[in-house]
């Protein structure tokens, strides 16, 4: 069963109603669901269905290709190129029954091997052959993790397949909404809590969550997953990444320079605490983990967008580097053990904030402003001998002449402006407002777990939104 995804389907069997050749590439990071959505959809009923090898030669390509065709029906020997065998597929196409002919290759960007020329033989596949039957019948539908790949070889293909594609579909992660109705299906008992602290470490990505265990209390789940000795997790950031990039240590530095900073740091910042080197295929690193949805950049109004400061977003690698690679003694009850310490709560605080950076749309909707233009980003003021710093952790800059100033803190129970808190708030917004180009109204929303207490310093803020305005 299909959680969600109800757009991402509906494009995926329109195309069957269509009379013209259809090609959709369907993308997104690794185990988002992509492949399971795709055979869902289909109701796994394909003319031909393909998938490539991760790290593979092109012999091995070839062979995992032939192999393809003999499930599908066809007896053939391995191709020794790309055009041997996809001259194969079209033969495998004509002999197939009367009616639409689903093409399924997954994994397209595993397949495109050094000098291998699989991109000129699927240009002249789709335009020279497929789109050219007087049937009208192909549908070609490509998938692939290595969202950097499909961007610049399909999405903007400087050459015979540019504007060929006739639908793409980019695969998002669950929001809070849709791992409560996963949690649901599964038959797994959690509250909203323990869904909101399993987003905070696994992010939204369906794979991870089907792992969790009916009975376990949230740390125990988390144990058993990233902790225990056969944990089904416990190498999954070597694997996301290395599966993702090519060469994926540069990728790397930059996480883990991006990992040492709450608001994010500038491209300038980044080059000097990573150690890379300037240019075009930095430019490249930068770009392939944002398209990814490992980081985002943001400009604030004071920021032109050529200083604009990037931020680590993603759930699971900073749960990777504040928690799984801190546990030095391998301790299988890790989770458990460290559950109160200061060390938890800390990542807990940084967490949420990033889990509100992801759901900016449900944010929007409780303030009652989902149609208004909105800049989202963070601001921070460096202090001088006239002032103390300040740092906002998100700013919605809207188009209406408000600009929300949003304090995110998770804590357990309501969370309670005190006196000293209270001014802490105030210098905020004084600060902003003296500092910045910012010349709006300027209101303060808190973002809570559990609410806001209703003191007699309340009434500081315009606006207060809790977790469960998150789970829209």
């Amino acid at each position: 069963m299909i959680i969600g995804r109800e757009k991402e389907k509906r494009i995926l069997q329109d195309l069957l109603s269509i009379e013209e050749p259809q090609f959709c590439a369907v993308y997104g990071r690794r185990r988002v669901g992509k492949t399971y959505l795709i055979r869902e959809s289909f109701n796994y009923q394909f003319t031909f269905q393909h998938a490539g090898i991760a790290n593979g030669t092109l012999r091995q390509q070839l062979t995992a290709f032939r192999n393809s065709l003999t499930a599908a029906g066809m007896k053939t020997a391995i191709p020794k190129t790309w055009i041997d065998a996809f001259e194969l597929l079209k033969l495998l196409i004509n002999q197939a029954p009367a009616g639409k002919k689903v093409i399924f290759i997954d994994e397209l960007p595993w397949m495109d091997t050094p000098k291998s020329n699989l991109i000129g033989v699927l240009e002249s596949f789709w335009n020279g052959w497929a789109t050219a039957r007087p049937q009208k019948d192909i549908i070609l539908i490509v998938c692939g993790s290595a969202t950097s790949w499909i961007t610049k070889k399909l999405l903007k293909n400087k050459g015979g397949l540019r504007g060929r594609l006739t639908n793409r579909i980019k695969l998002a992660p669950f929001t809070l909404r849709e791992c409560e109705q996963f949690a649901s299906a599964s038959n797994l008992v959690l509250g909203r809590k323990d869904i909101l602290e399993l987003f905070m470490a696994l992010g939204g990505i369906p794979y991870y969550w089907s792992f969790l265990k009916k009975g376990l209390s949230v740390a125990q789940n988390i144990d058993q997953l990233f902790f225990d000795e056969t944990a089904p997790l416990k190498d999954e950031f070597e694997a996301l990444y290395h599966i993702l990039f090519r060469r994926p240590a540069n990728y790397i530095k930059v996480i883990e320079s991006l990992n040492r900073t709450k608001a994010g740091m500038t491209r300038e910042e980044i080059l000097k605490a990573s150690g890379l080197s300037d240019g075009g295929t930095f430019s490249t690193i930068l770009e392939e983990l944002e398209e990814c949805g490992f980081i985002r950049h943001y400009t604030d109004i004071d920021t032109v967008e050529s200083n604009a400061i990037f931020q680590l977003i993603d759930n699971y690698t900073l749960f990777y580097y504040h928690c799984i690679k801190k546990n030095a003694f391998s301790d299988e009850h890790y989770w458990t053990n460290t559950y109160l310490s200061a060390e938890h709560n800390t990542w807990k605080g940084l967490a949420f904030e990033r889990v509100c950076l992801l759901h900016i749309p449900q944010i929007k909707h409780a303030l009652g402003i989902s149609g208004v233009r909105t800049n989202v980003c963070s601001w921070v003021a460096k202090g001088d001998s006239s002032h103390r710093g300040a740092q906002i952790d998100l700013l919605l800059q809207r188009a209406d002449g408000f600009t929300d100033i949003c304090e995110i803190k998770h804590t357990k129970d309501s969370f309670v402006i005190d006196s000293s808190y209270a001014k802490i708030l105030e210098h905020k917004r004084e600060i902003f407002a003296k500092l910045s180009k910012d010349k709006q109204t300027q209101h303060i929303v808190m973002i809570t777990v559990s609410g806001v207490a209703h003191n007699e310093y309340w009434n500081i803020i315009q606006n207060e939104i809790t977790v469960d305005d998150l789970f829209v």
